[in-house]
């Protein structure tokens, strides 16, 4: 360094100071968080695996206030209601194995672990492995204890059906509005005698009263199946499909959801496949030419700001990516989706 002054400062402060001694207010905060004993941090492979990170409670789930958490974050592994490759089963225990992700949020400039209460609270637990409709009378009568308690419930799937049944909790005493980012609409009907299968809980969850179509986005829309969303259409979605991206750009994209999704409480339902392949090949109906992570990424950090009352992550299959960058993938947006339900949460406490 040819400025003697500024390199005797830098020595003066940082020679001989451990990596945990962090001076700047806002990476401070988030040091705290790492370093417990001088510079020394947990070793991120080390120890069980967790969703986020976040410390595990499997026992909140035996409270009626849930351990008072703010934030639940819970496995759903549950698939019986594929239409095609099974797998997602695995999603959550895949996304577990990620590590670090987070605790900073450099775009939004959040730590949003230090501002709630978040804990890993384990699995839904299910009677059955066997019976799809026994698995959603569970999933439903869970979620509605956690909302009961006014925990934010962040979901990982599991098959994209677990939504439905989410929703019938969620929005069960007044219809909520959706930002689903996804490949496929999810709104067809009830095939070979089954209403829950992974490609309809969103006709489920209007016909049941607990989303409101008009209040529904869905992003990244494409490929062949585009003849069974008739109803998102006469419902009242808006349907942005993923060949308008380049086109409109995300940044009207992001105005477009807000002008949609308005003030209201809002619901964040995030399908992988809604990703090309190339970022996210594990995945149980993969479709050519999806959105970027980055531009799911933007949306997402975007649009924080909204009303968000909870939100899930699905259809990580993780067999048909030997790289793991599916739930990697799947584990940011998680922690993207958080970030937005702290903010919701922060806004709604005035804070």
């Amino acid at each position: 360094m040819s400025d003697q002054e500024k390199l005797d400062k830098l020595r003066a402060k940082y020679a001989g100071v451990g990596g945990g001694v962090v001076y700047d207010e806002t990476f401070k905060r988030v040091a705290e968080l790492q370093f417990k004993d001088g510079e020394k941090r947990v070793w991120p492979w080390a120890g069980a695996a967790t969703l986020l990170d976040a410390p595990y409670r499997p026992e909140a789930q035996e409270r009626a206030d849930f351990g008072g958490l703010d934030v639940a974050l819970i496995g759903v592994p549950m698939d019986l209601g594929v239409t095609n490759r099974a797998g997602a089963r695995l999603g959550p225990r895949a996304v577990r194995a990620i590590e670090r992700i987070g605790p900073y949020e450099h775009v939004l400039g959040m730590v949003p672990a230090a501002e709630a209460k978040v804990a890993d609270i384990g699995d839904v637990p299910f009677r059955s492995r066997f019976s799809l409709d026994s698995c959603h009378e569970d999933i439903e009568a869970f979620y509605k204890k956690i909302v009961a308690a006014g925990v934010i419930p962040l979901s990982v799937g599991g098959d994209h059906s677990i939504t439905g049944s989410i929703l019938k909790a969620v929005g069960e005493t007044r219809p909520v509005g959706m930002l689903h980012i996804d490949a496929h609409c999810d709104t067809s009907g009830t095939y070979e005698g089954a209403k829950f299968h992974h490609g309809g809980p969103f006709r489920n969850a209007v016909l049941d009263g607990v989303l409101d179509p008009t209040r529904t986005i869905q992003i990244g829309i494409r490929g062949g199946a585009e003849f069974l969303w008739e109803f998102s259409y006469e419902s009242g979605m808006t349907v942005i499909h993923a060949e308008d991206v380049t086109g409109m750009g995300v940044p009207a994209i992001i105005a477009k959801a807000k002008q949609v999704l308005g003030d209201g409480p809002v619901y964040v339902s995030f399908d992988v496949d809604s990703l090309d392949p190339a970022f996210a090949p594990g995945t149980g109906t993969p479709e050519i030419g999806g959105l970027t992570s980055r531009e799911v990424l933007e949306i997402l950090r975007g649009l924080n700001g909204l009303d968000v009352i909870g939100g899930d992550v699905v259809e990580v299959a993780p067999q048909y990516d030997p790289t793991s960058n599916t739930p990697h993938a799947a584990a940011q947006v998680l922690f993207e989706i958080f970030c937005m339900s702290v903010t919701a949460l922060k806004a709604r406490k005035g804070s």
